[in-house]
């Protein structure tokens, strides 16, 4: 019997869509897989039925996968912006670049199973790193070209990523309350498997230990979406005897959520609390009163991201790359000195 498509994906341990694609020298495919794909041509004796096609043939197609979500994620104008600046960079190389997400992890590996079966996408921005990611998984395991935004988990070395530095960020943040006067400092997040608050906590806890403040895990309230029962942990954190003067948020979105909090507590910020946030979104400057905030560029971001994603597009043999974009602290009103409790 002739050796099928199947046969080679099966013995390369890829899908038959890879194979196809390899065997078009699709740029979407890195080195390494191909390498590993033709290998088993060879050994086979597969032959396959077409001619390779040069690059230029193909359409030139970005697919930006944003985080599941029900809902939140389409609130978040963090990802809006770098949205925004990856089509503005794809829109200069005329690049056409499509939106993929879906209510869980399962609905948005779905889709891009699907667009890369029918040879749709020659290249993936993943908008997000977190822990375990089965999105993040299988674009590695199929060997088709991604960017991530945010810290590669696994297999950083050969991983193109764009990422702020969100440790330092999150020290940063701290040392700024510090030295405003603040010693006992809170810590407000998403939960710790999205990497960008894993790193911003992190920070957090080294700018303590640095001042000598041993960082205490009962002054850490961590959702996994605003779906998340927090009010009870907020309450409780807020009201102790011995309760914080200030409190950094990983962003704006929860920012807005703690203000509204502290409003029902009969708290005045900044008299009473201190807050400082990330992403300085629109929400950060609506508010009032306005949010002191890290900037961390989410439009440059995007346009790296774009930047990256052709490079490596037009020139396969390119070795990952990692960027870091830089950030800044935007001080507004929403910080002062704290209160005598």
């Amino acid at each position: 019997m002739a050796v099928t498509i199947k046969d080679v994906a099966a013995a390369a341990g890829v899908s038959p869509s890879t194979v196809s694609r390899t065997c078009k020298d699709s740029p979407s495919i890195s080195r390494e897989t191909k390498e590993r794909v033709r290998r088993i041509m060879a050994q086979l004796g597969y032959v396959p039925n077409f001619e390779t096609e040069p690059v230029e043939a193909f359409s030139k197609t970005i697919g930006i996968i944003l985080p599941s979500s029900q809902r939140d994620v389409y609130e978040n104008a963090f990802h809006l912006e770098i949205i925004r600046g990856i089509g503005q960079f794809c829109n200069q190389r005329r690049y056409v670049n499509t939106v993929i997400t879906g209510q869980d992890d399962a609905e948005v590996l779905d889709a891009i199973q699907s667009m890369v079966s029918n040879s749709q996408e020659d290249g993936f921005i993943l908008l997000y790193s977190k822990k375990n990611c089965p999105v993040a998984s299988y674009l590695r395991n199929e060997g088709l070209l991604h960017v991530i935004v945010g810290k590669a988990v696994q297999s950083a070395n050969q991983t193109i990523y764009i990422d702020n530095d969100n440790a330092l960020a999150g020290e940063e943040a701290t040392d700024y309350l510090y030295e405003l006067g603040h010693r006992r400092i809170a810590y407000f997040g998403v939960s710790n498997a999205m990497l960008f608050s894993a790193e911003r906590k992190r920070g957090y806890q080294m700018s303590l230990l640095k001042h000598g403040i041993t960082p205490r895990e009962e002054d850490c309230v961590e959702i996994n979406s605003l779906n998340d029962s927090y009010e009870e942990a907020l309450e409780t954190l807020l009201t102790s005897a011995d309760r914080p003067t200030a409190v950094l948020i990983s962003d704006d979105i929860l920012a807005v959520v703690l203000e509204q909090f502290c409003g029902k507590l009969g708290f005045s910020i900044p008299k009473d609390l201190s807050i400082i946030s990330f992403n300085n979104s629109l929400f950060s400057r609506i508010t009032s009163p306005r949010l002191t905030t890290i900037d961390v560029n989410p439009y440059q971001l995007g346009m790296e991201a774009a930047s990256q994603t052709i490079n490596h597009i037009e020139n396969p043999n390119l070795l990952a790359t990692k960027i870091i974009v830089p950030h800044q602290l935007i001080s507004r009103e929403s910080c002062c000195p704290p209160p005598k409790i």
